[in-house]
């Protein structure tokens, strides 16, 4: 059983890390279901394992440092967070399948509005081509970045997760290198044309989770 929460309004950074804590523990316990938890944050940036000093341009926005994989990236209204609790000791020791799956996800949710999602080698999280944007001066086609990826295991139990780009404000991106990678952009699925709300997010996802999950063992 996977238990799924929506919270309404904004959730404190803090907060959800002290809730994700609590309820990783529970579960390697045995006392509480596999979680995931769909949030939105008020304007901040995080700090992620890899996280360099150089790609905080302006600190702009509060920035939290936390235990997830990945360098610096940005969360606020209008994105989906996505907070992934599940019991890798049920469902395969693999790190590796773990984040192609989430990867997976967010692909197969996206393409419920017509969007192509795209995992690009050395560039973490899930990309969007753009013929419609100038490309980068050495000629490389632009692509754009709209959900990033930064888990963390305790005890092969997973948290933290992705972010998905529904409207946020995305000049809010410029105060850090985004996951460390210059010259592509950032987009979100209005920013792409499309009149998707939160509510049609939480849908796909919902609907695209079964799939690629399964049933643990």
């Amino acid at each position: 059983m996977v238990e799924w929460i929506i919270s309404e309004g904004l959730t404190g950074h803090d907060e959800a890390v002290a809730f994700m804590e609590a309820r990783v523990a529970a579960i390697g316990a045995g006392g509480a279901d596999e979680l995931i938890w769909l949030v939105e944050h008020p304007p901040l940036y995080t700090a992620g394992t890899s996280a360099r000093e150089a790609d905080l341009i302006e600190a702009r926005f509060p920035v939290h440092v936390t235990g997830r994989g990945g360098q610096y990236t940005y969360h606020g209204p209008g994105q989906r967070v996505v907070y992934v609790m599940l019991d890798l000791n049920r469902r395969g020791r693999d790190v590796r399948r773990f984040v192609q799956q989430l990867e997976t996800w967010v692909i197969s949710a996206l393409a419920q509005f017509g969007v192509t999602g795209e995992i690009r080698v050395g560039r973490v999280g899930v990309w969007v081509a753009r013929p419609d944007r100038p490309p980068l001066p050495d000629g490389t086609p632009r692509e754009d970045k709209i959900a990033a990826i930064g888990v963390k295991l305790r005890r092969w139990i997973s948290f933290h997760g992705i972010a998905i780009n529904v409207e946020p404000d995305l000049s809010h991106y410029g105060g850090i290198v985004p996951c460390g990678i210059s010259g592509h952009g950032v987009t979100s699925l209005v920013d792409l044309g499309l009149p998707v709300g939160m509510a049609d997010l939480d849908l796909a996802l919902r609907d695209s989770f079964g799939p690629v999950f399964g049933m643990p063992r």
